[in-house]
């Protein structure tokens, strides 16, 4: 991010809060103490207190450090009818996200290292946020050949995918991959075959076949995995694995963890609260690809994030203008608005014991900065968050900071939130 210009005015303010559980991954740390912030980083208590400029009783708190989400789609380049990266960056930052990883399938691609430096430049002057950029695997996304891997390394990406695009054939990937290792790149994975998946909208189950919906089959996503599982173990390209819906995918990660391949793997936050029940009556708000699942997938996905097999968890933030959402159920575009929601979830998931609250917010800050590679980056910058756990809120349309309203958590009392971030 060093290219980056103008990160923040000098501030200089110090706050001091009181009473304030601290939970910081970095160190470990899970205790309630006062705390003092100077330009997004604590500090040392300062030796004269006349240089506080403002004091917050902290009870009944966190504070947490900023968060990165390694998939979000902020329709900016492309489809600004959807949101920008003023709108989305606003609205991430808003709700703690203060670097954002995009995948590569923009209009146009994210093929061409030189454009990255601007497009970065652009998210932090408009939305204020770190932009990090997955480069196009292969050319157009197209599956053929290997886009410039190097021209994207020397343009900073994080790393390069295809996204959910497929491969001409396996010895397509193959190579890639090989080249991929070679310039030391890690390849992000959303596996999905596109045989098995053909022209299906939702999870291939009852719920599809009462609705009279073409399914997706878990089949499609597990099929895809262990190909590219394999893959990786032959060309030793570093690998994560994103979204993932199915539980026997869980158990392929756990293997190939168990085997030391290097992988990781993360969930999108409502795949562990949703299943295909959501889409009961053609919700549209509740079409979103990797389509929502069973119950036994939904668990096994829960599983896996409280056994660490599962590295990390996700927003899977997709605003979309309200017509896009308003055709018959198929031909709606797929995708939840997440930003607004993400930290009340995520408490829930403490709230129903699968995490502690360090444990959630290592999850998403401290492992998806390392699997992104800009942990250094991360700790530089700074920034952290005063997170209410127990308050109440209603998740309406006026709340929603997005540009996006397309969530089938609208209208849902929630518990937690974001209510001050410090940058």
């Amino acid at each position: 991010m060093s290219d980056v210009k103008n990160l923040k005015p000098a501030d200089n303010r110090i706050i001091q809060i009181n009473k304030i559980r601290l939970l910081d991954p970095e160190n470990n740390t899970d205790d309630v103490r006062s705390v003092w912030i100077q330009n997004g980083h604590l500090i040392d208590q300062p030796s004269d207190f006349k240089s506080v400029s403002k004091t917050i009783d902290g009870q009944g708190k966190w504070l947490v450090p900023s968060l990165v989400d390694l998939c979000a789609r902020l329709r900016e380049p492309g489809e600004q009818q959807h949101g920008t990266l003023k709108s989305e960056g606003l609205a991430a930052r808003a709700n703690g996200f203060l670097h954002v990883v995009i995948p590569p399938d923009t209009k146009p691609v994210l093929e061409s290292g030189a454009l990255l430096p601007g497009l970065r430049q652009k998210a932090y002057d408009d939305g204020g946020i770190f932009l990090h950029v997955i480069g196009a695997l292969t050319k157009g996304l197209e599956g053929k050949q290997p886009a410039n891997l190097a021209g994207l390394k020397q343009g900073k990406c994080i790393a390069v995918s295809n996204a959910r695009h497929s491969f001409a054939d396996n010895d397509v990937l193959f190579h890639t991959l090989e080249y991929a290792a070679t310039l030391g790149l890690t390849v992000f994975f959303y596996p999905e075959d596109a045989v098995l998946a053909q022209d299906g909208c939702v999870h291939e189950g009852f719920m599809a076949a009462r609705q009279g919906l073409a399914g997706i089959p878990a089949i499609a996503e597990t099929v895809a995995l262990s190909t590219q599982l394999q893959m990786v173990e032959a060309t030793g390209v570093r690998a994560h694995f994103s979204q993932l819906s199915c539980a026997a995918s869980v158990d392929l990660i756990a293997t190939a963890k168990d085997k030391k391949l290097p992988v990781t793997a993360d969930v999108a936050m409502h795949q562990l609260y949703l299943t295909d029940s959501s889409i009961d009556g053609f919700n549209s708000a509740a079409h979103v690809r990797p389509p929502l699942r069973s119950e036994e997938d939904r668990l096994g996905l829960r599983a896996g994030v409280a056994a660490g097999i599962i590295d990390a968890i996700c927003s899977h933030h997709e605003p979309l203008s309200a017509t896009a959402k308003m055709m018959p159920f198929a031909e709606t575009q797929a995708g939840i608005s997440a930003f607004d929601s993400f930290m009340a979830l995520g408490i829930g998931l403490v709230r129903d014991g699968l995490l502690s609250p360090l444990e959630l917010v290592t999850q998403i800050s401290l492992i998806p900065a390392a699997i992104a590679g800009v942990h250094q980056t991360w700790k530089s910058m700074g920034g952290w968050l005063l997170v209410d756990p127990e308050l109440q809120w209603t998740l309406d349309a006026t709340e929603i900071k997005s540009a996006g309203k397309n969530t089938p958590f609208l209208g849902s009392a929630l518990t937690g939130r974001v209510v001050e971030v410090f940058v």
